[in-house]
Parts: C-alpha cells; structure tokens; sequence
C-alpha cells in the first residue's frame, strides 16, 4: 500500500487578508513614492542645470571683441575662480564656431545645440569621469560657443538623499501598519477561533444551537446557517429515531402474535384449525403492513418540512382514484363507498399527488374501520370531505386524535390501527398550508374536511 500523500497546510485567514491588504498597498505605496523620487528628481537636475547654464553665461559676459577677433578676457585661473565649486570638478572651453580653441581645455567636448536652440544640455564622460554639460551658442557678430561642464557627484548624493528621506519613513509607516493590522484581524478573527473550538470539543450527538459573538454581520450569519442546518438535522434525527422507535414498539405486538399463532397452528393435526390460524396469521400481517405504511407515511410527513415539490394536482381525478382503490374492501364489508362533486368543472391545486392520495387514504381507511354503513367522498370546490354514518367523535375527543398514537373508544375496541391516522392527515395537511376540521354529520357520524388554497 502506498502511504497516503499528505494535504497540504492552507493559510490562516489573518495571513491572506493580510496579504490581501498590504500588497496592494504596498505596490501602490511603491508606485507613488517611485512617481514622487521621478519629479523630485526632475525638478533637482533642473535646479542643478540652471546653476549649470548660469555659469556658461558668466563665462561667456567675458568673451569680447578685439581687432585680431574675440578672445577671454579671463586668465584660466580666474575663470577656474569664477566656475570655483567645493565638491564639483569643473571644466569649460570656449571656442569659435568652427571648432577651433580659444581657451580651455582642449579635449572637453560635448553635443552642440541644434536648430535655433541657444543652449543645449547632455551627458559625457571626460577623464574617465560622468558630467554633465552645456553648450552656449554666442550670436553674430562674433559667432562662439561657451562649453561648461561639471561632475554630478552633488546631484547623486542629493538623490540618494532624497531616496532614504522617504523610503525610510515609509518602510517604517508600512511595518506599523502591517502590525496594527495583524493585531485587528486577529482580534476580529477571534471569535471565529472560539467557534471553532466550541464545535470541535462538542459531542457528536450535540445538535443545539452554538452560541455566536455578535461581533461582525458575516460572522452572525455564519453562526444563524450553522444553527439552522442544526436545527434541520436535529429534526431529521429525531425523526429517524422516533421511526425506529414507533416501529420497534408497535410491530412488536403484531409480530408475536404471528409468531404465537404459527407455533400453535404447528402444534395442531386437524387442517380445519390449521385453516382458521392461517387466516388469523393474514389478518395479522395486513395489520402489521398497514402499521408500517401509516409510520412510514407519517415520516414522510416529518421530512417533507424541507423536501415538498408543489405542482398542479387534479383534485377530482385524485378522489375518483382513491374510491376505486378502497371499493373491493368496502364490498367485502358491506359498506357502501361512493363519491360526490366529481361532475363538474375539474378542481387543480398547488398540491403535492403522494400527499393527498395519503389524507384520502388515511380518511377512507378510518372510515371503513370505525365508520358505518355509508361512506361517501364529497368535493365541493378545493374542499375535499369524508363523511360517514358511524357513531361519530364527541367534540372534546377529536383535538387529541390528531396526536400520534392516540385512539378513540371503537379503535381500542376493536384493537385495529395504532393512531397514526389522523395525525399523519393533520401533517399532512399542515404541509399543504390546508385546513383540517372535524364535523358531525347528519344525522350521524362524522364529517372529516380538508380545505385547500385557491384553485391552480
């Protein structure tokens, strides 16, 4: 067997949100201070090449005009006083427009301006050295040019500057921020922890709502599905118990009553006695099938809270199919089954089919059992009525049949049913937003109504 391959660790939630918010404040923070070092470094060689240009003219205010041409006034020593600076090197040159020297250094030399361009500035390397320069173009009638240029030691010192006076301070900023940050999810996350815990110490049998900290709106709807979906399992869960239970409790009865019945016909040699224990073992078994059907019947109705489909039923169609399924029981009991209402316009509901064929079952079964000589189905509109001729409800008994296992006078009488008929209407009914009422009928016996919505 190959060892299972390890999951692997996701991030906690303070780390991405973290990540979340301090990397793009980050890059947008990088962007601005990179656009701010970008002008401030403009307007700097700016400064710096005004001081430039400005020194190319004090140069040039010392070119005159002579009889042999144009020459320096200044002696190179006076024009080093003039262009003196304390950290730069400076040279300069001064010559005609042909090219050739006047004064200076001989080897400077550096791009002229173009077009109608008086000055132009550009970037050389002399002795070996980065400099910047400018060419001063001098006008008829004495053409010249007046080249200065300088090391730029001062302008990268400055930017350097620049650059540490503000990433500094920002990295700094950025750091107490990601802190502050990292303490606030944190605190805002606890909550979410302690949820975690609580549910991770509770017992698997534990369905009761946790409680939640009404510290965010997210949280609080988090906390409200978590209770909800524990709610719907706990009633799933208490339904499936109470199934198992209802059907370990009352097949109980049936099934060693068939089981007694067995062992005693086994005993027996006469087939007359053989014949009558076979007989009571059927009844027994229908019992106990109809037992099982109402319990299941009635689990559906507990499940059916949060799984019921509504479509367009025939209500008359419907009624019409449940008296042909009962009439061959009715018949063998003498009970005469019919239906009422069944001529008209065709009634449709928003209804669920599996439903209302369970309440007209249920009604009709209960009323070939406890019911009289006539059974009648009526539908008069969306109300759906079984009335029988039997001896009836007393008033103050019908609210409690509709609990679960609970049986009127007759039904203990005659030991048929475990209860659930009525209840498992009453569910039913309640699911289908319809109204139950029990009746007396005329002259007597009972009237069982169902009154559903409006018409599909």
């Amino acid at each position: 067997m190959h060892p299972a391959t390890p999951q692997p660790v996701a991030p906690s939630l303070t780390r991405r949100v973290l990540r979340g918010v301090l990397l793009p404040l980050a890059l947008t923070w990088l962007l601005g201070t990179g656009s701010a070092l970008v002008v401030a470094n403009s307007f700097t060689e700016q400064a710096f090449d005004r001081t430039l240009l400005d020194d190319a003219y004090a140069v040039s205010s010392n070119v005159r005009a002579t009889e042999s041409g144009i020459e320096l006034l200044l002696t190179p020593r006076e024009v080093t006083a003039v262009l003196f600076d304390q950290i730069e090197s400076v040279h300069f040159a001064v010559r005609k427009i042909d090219g050739s020297l006047l004064a200076g250094d001989e080897t400077l030399h550096a791009p002229v301006p173009e077009g109608e361009a008086h000055h132009r500035f550009s970037d050389i390397v002399f002795q070996g050295q980065r400099v910047r320069a400018v060419v001063l173009n001098h006008e008829a009638p004495n053409p010249y040019r007046v080249l200065v240029a300088q090391t730029t030691r001062t302008r990268v010192a400055l930017v350097e500057r620049l650059l540490a006076y503000v990433l500094v301070p920002q990295l700094l900023l950025l750091a107490l921020l990601a802190a502050w940050l990292w303490r606030r999810i944190d605190r805002e996350l606890r909550p979410l922890g302690e949820l975690e815990r609580t549910l991770g110490r509770r017992d698997v049998n534990d369905l009761s709502p946790v409680p939640v900290a009404h510290s965010s709106r997210e949280l609080e709807r988090l906390g409200d599905a978590m209770n909800s979906l524990f709610g719907r399992v706990a009633h799933s869960v208490r339904a499936q118990r109470e199934f198992a239970g209802n059907v370990a409790h009352e097949l109980r009865t049936p099934l060693a009553g068939i089981r007694a019945l067995a062992d005693y016909g086994l005993t027996q040699t006469t087939p007359a006695i053989w014949r009558e224990q076979l007989t009571r073992i059927a009844a027994s078994q229908a019992r106990a099938s109809h037992l099982v059907d109402q319990l299941l019947g009635l689990a559906l109705a507990d499940e059916g809270r949060t799984a019921l489909r509504r479509e367009p039923v025939r209500l008359d169609d419907l009624v019409e199919q449940a008296v042909m399924r009962h009439l061959a029981q009715a018949d063998a009991q003498g009970v005469d089954l019919g239906a009422r209402g069944l001529e008209g316009t065709p009634v449709t509901v928003q209804a669920s089919v599996a439903l209302i064929e369970g309440i007209l079952d249920n009604l009709i079964d209960n009323a070939l059992r406890y019911g009289g000589r006539t059974i009648t189905v009526e539908l008069a509109g969306t109300m759906l009525s079984v009335v029988d001729d039997g001896p009836g409800i007393p008033s103050e008994a019908q609210r409690a049949l509709m609990e679960r296992w609970a049986q009127g006078p007759d039904g203990q009488k005659l030991g048929q049913g475990a209860g659930l008929g009525l209840s498992i209407v009453a569910r039913y009914a309640e699911l289908l937003g319809a109204v139950l009422r029990l009746e007396a009928a005329e002259p007597t016996g009972l009237r069982v109504s169902v009154a559903f919505g409006d018409a599909a």
